[in-house]
């Protein structure tokens, strides 16, 4: 055996040595009583509930005083959790609740329960068919890990403004239900986006569902994001809906993110549009107005100047290929 084949026997027999008292020790010891502190683990220490009702998950957040948080995918409350910038002391899991796992067309409009993972709405047939929008700004989201866990209605209520599906709940009227051991409210989602991560929930309140508009037939969308990276946040993004009706806009919806503090629903250029002909004119008036309209942030991703030139661009786009959905939508119509 040479020298260093020695030095390795020696090592491997002094590691089995050690593992094999150590393991000795941890047979006898209770867990209960083993050495450890909170600086071993990444999150500081949080009581967990699994709530198998709304109502259990409503007493366990009043209870916490302010101090808890509802965890459905945890796609942005975890890492959160592990920097500890959130020291929940109770952590309410809603996973285990029925009924909030489902998509649902309730007349005119979907309902989204509080547990509907992305990849749900990624590929659920009613989505797809009625908010066809929404199943293209899917493709947008993050990474395949973070759709299988990662919810609907999570992220709106995570309210980063450079997430897509807060804008998406803003262009099309949603409406939030939020839950106490008060009672149900119900928030318009233009009421619902304060700042940054911020929104009018309560401390005691959580979400149970978010519904949305459907679009009506002849509706054409477009949806432009341009990010660095395949899924990483939007510098900027443009979503718009509108019909066309005797050749001109109708029913104008025009939102953006990524270019604000918050998801932005703009009703100034809805009202440039709004009876318009689509023309390079317009489009050109469209682009300057956002110059005006918008105060993005500089930051090291881009500069606000640069924002604001894409914002100009993606909504060139955008209503381009609005307008050419909504044309054809007419034309099979008509025929």
């Amino acid at each position: 055996m040479g020298l260093a084949e020695a030095r390795r026997s020696r090592n491997d027999k002094a590691f089995r040595d050690v593992s094999e008292q150590q393991a000795a020790r941890d047979r006898t010891t209770p867990a209960s009583v083993l050495p450890m502190d909170d600086t071993e683990m990444k999150p500081a220490p949080f009581e967990y509930i699994a709530a198998t009702s709304t109502a259990e998950a409503a007493q366990a957040l009043a209870a916490a005083n302010g101090d808890g948080k509802i965890i459905a995918g945890g796609q942005s409350l975890m890492p959160m959790i592990n920097f500890r910038l959130v020291k929940p002391a109770v952590l309410i899991d809603i996973n285990r609740i029925a009924g909030l796992d489902r998509i649902e067309k309730l007349g005119e409009r979907l309902r989204f329960g509080a547990t509907v993972r992305h990849r749900m709405t990624a590929t659920d047939a009613l989505v797809s068919r009625h908010l066809p929008i929404l199943h293209d700004a899917m493709h947008h989201v993050a990474h395949l890990t973070v759709r299988n866990r990662g919810t609907f209605c999570g992220s709106v209520c995570h309210a980063d403004p450079a997430a897509e599906m807060p804008m998406m709940t803003l262009l099309l009227d949603g409406s939030i239900t939020a839950l106490s051991i008060r009672g149900e409210r119900q928030i318009a989602a233009s009421d619902f986006f304060i700042g940054s991560l911020t929104t009018a929930l309560e401390p005691d309140e959580f979400v149970t569902s978010i519904d949305i508009d459907t679009l009506p037939p002849e509706t054409g969308w477009g949806f432009e994001e341009f990010s660095r990276r395949h899924g990483d946040f939007a510098l900027a993004c443009v979503a718009t809906t509108l019909r066309v009706v005797d050749g001109v806009a109708r029913d104008v919806r025009f939102g953006m993110m990524g270019v604000g503090e918050t998801p932005l629903r703009l009703p100034e250029i809805e009202t440039l549009i709004e009876g318009e002909a689509l023309s390079e004119a317009l489009l050109q008036d469209v682009s300057e107005a956002l110059k005006g309209l918008l105060h993005p942030n500089t930051d090291i991703h881009a500069s606000a100047d640069y924002r604001r030139h894409l914002a100009g661009a993606l909504a060139r786009r955008a209503l381009r290929d609005a307008w050419r959905r909504a044309t054809l939508c007419k034309d099979r119509t008509d025929g």
